[in-house]
């Protein structure tokens, strides 16, 4: 078993084998990683004791000499294991590498985690020597434990009817909200599916993981600036998307707390010029990815986010359909909480956290990227949904949980204090906002109030003192369009330096 690699073309000379359930199989679709004498003791335990309730669908392995055990086939290398979760519904994961190093190990269990499934591994090669491994020494890994609550996957009529057959466009393509867009959209078979965005490494993974390959040389794939008006209504020309969702933004609290002008022209300005670009290119409705930091904003990422929200509901005039969902911290984002920790715990450092009693809502990204889907369908005139997310969790409680699946019961946590802009808990709907049910319950509305009636010449006055630099100005003009904003003050260089490292959780 050699380490996992990146592979960008088909398994087995390009065949990629696909499994159907037979007619009145039973248990939970399950995938084995690793294709050794671990696998092979494992599958014949399964395929022995059906109690277990767990359906082995494939294996995966680094060597593409091994074609199958036991009659069930290899799907491909490990690098494939996303794609291979997402092709086969796969409910439960199972790393059957004993031997791998600790570290090696906490990766894999990440990137397995990841795509959503239960994940369980087989103990150590030393533990293995003493006992024969058996499936009953399989530790989970398990999202419903740290979120204290089970995910949701609802597949919609409605998001079936709204994608198949059309031509849809995903800004902020590259990072892990649009990517996970870009996947979930794909499996409705749209008749093109444009991925935007300005970091060309990200859309090489993206395009390697969906196709097999990342030429980068296919009308799919644009890089473009949100910012840059020109080039946005000339993309969206050339696409003619019919339906966007506009995930690109900044999204690190700290840095737009020192940079507030930036915020302004990617979250405001930006935002401002898609649903202007959609609009004139004949779009059918956009959908804008917004944040629980927009309700009762007391950080620019709020407050720009939440005029965001505003842009939309100021670009609802009936023709297109228009709206934007608010929701919280996503497990599983690129620099989010489960890998900082992981990383803090592979270097032998304390887990930093802002404060003993800091909450956070939770859900993975897949299951906010599915009631995105959702949502999308209902939206016409500007309304905000909000993801229900359960119950707010302790980050020290979250980590703990999570520590102690990676087998690292122990942790030393460090506190550093909230940053400024930072909330001890944070809310999903501000003190005037009135929520209401929708046709799905894991999903809530909030009707639209008036705009300012300055909302045009205020926005002209924001996007100049962004251009110009003034940072003082900026806050002050967010001040008067977003009154719910209170900003925080006396940011110093010292409170920076105690910050997590944590990018917008905490």
């Amino acid at each position: 078993m050699t380490e996992p690699r990146i592979n960008g073309r088909g398994w087995h000379g390009g065949l990629r084998p696909r499994l159907r359930a037979k007619q009145g199989s039973s248990g939970l679709a399950t995938l084995i990683v690793g294709a050794g004498s671990a696998a092979r003791t494992l599958m014949r335990d399964l395929r022995s004791t059906p109690d277990y309730g767990l359906r082995p669908v494939g294996l995966l392995d680094d060597d593409p000499g091994i074609r199958s055990v036991f009659g069930t086939p290899v799907l491909g290398p490990l690098a494939d294991l996303r794609r291979i979760v997402r092709e086969h519904q796969i409910q439960v994961i199972i790393i059957a590498i004993p031997s791998l190093p600790q570290a090696s190990l906490s990766r894999l269990i990440r990137a397995a985690a990841d795509t959503g499934a239960h994940v369980r591994y087989l103990p150590s090669f030393l533990s293995a020597l003493e006992r024969v491994a058996r499936a009953a020494d399989m530790r989970t890994v398990s999202f419903s434990d740290l979120l204290g609550r089970a995910e949701r996957r609802v597949l919609e009529p409605s998001v079936q009817a709204m994608l198949t057959g059309a031509r849809v466009l995903v800004t902020g393509a590259g990072g892990s909200i649009g990517q996970e867009l870009c996947r979930q959209i794909r499996s409705h078979d749209p008749a093109a599916l444009f991925m935007l965005d300005h970091d060309e490494s990200n859309m090489h993974t993206l395009q390697l993981e969906l196709n097999g390959k990342a030429l980068l040389d296919s009308a799919e794939i644009i890089i473009a600036d949100i910012r840059d008006e020109t080039r946005i209504r000339q993309v969206f020309r050339s696409a003619r998307p019919d339906v966007v969702f506009h995930a690109a933004a900044h999204k690190h609290l700290p840095l737009l707390e020192q940079h507030p002008g930036e915020g302004v022209k990617t979250n405001v300005l930006g935002t401002q010029n898609v649903v202007r670009a959609a609009a004139e290119a004949g779009a059918k409705r956009m959908l804008l990815i917004s944040t629980d930091k927009a309700a009762e904003p007391r950080s620019i990422l709020g407050a720009t986010k939440r005029l965001a929200e505003m842009i939309m509901q100021a670009n609802a005039d009936g023709k297109m359909g228009v709206c934007s969902v608010r929701f919280g911290n996503v497990l599983g984002s690129r620099g989010s909480l489960l890998h900082v920790v992981a990383e803090q715990i592979e270097h032998g450092e304390p887990v930093t956290v802002t404060d003993p009693d800091v909450t956070r809502f939770f859900m993975t990204v897949e299951e906010a990227v599915g009631l995105v889907l959702s949502a999308a369908p209902m939206g016409e005139f500007g309304e905000t949904f909000v993801l229900d997310m359960g119950e707010p969790v302790r980050i020290v409680d979250l980590v703990r949980r999570y520590a102690e699946q990676l087998r690292v019961p122990d942790v030393q946590i460090h506190f550093t204090g909230l940053r400024p802009g930072e909330k001890l808990h944070e809310t999903l709907f501000g003190e005037l906002e009135e929520r209401l049910p929708t046709v799905n319950p894991a999903i809530s509305a909030t009707r639209p109030g008036p705009l300012p009636g300055h909302f045009g010449g205020s926005l002209d006055l924001l996007y100049r003192a962004a251009a110009e630099g003034d940072d003082e100005q900026v806050r002050r003009l967010l001040s008067d369009l977003v009154r719910e904003y209170h900003p925080a003050q006396d940011l110093t260089t010292a409170a920076m330096a105690l910050a997590s490292p944590y990018p917008d959780e905490f």
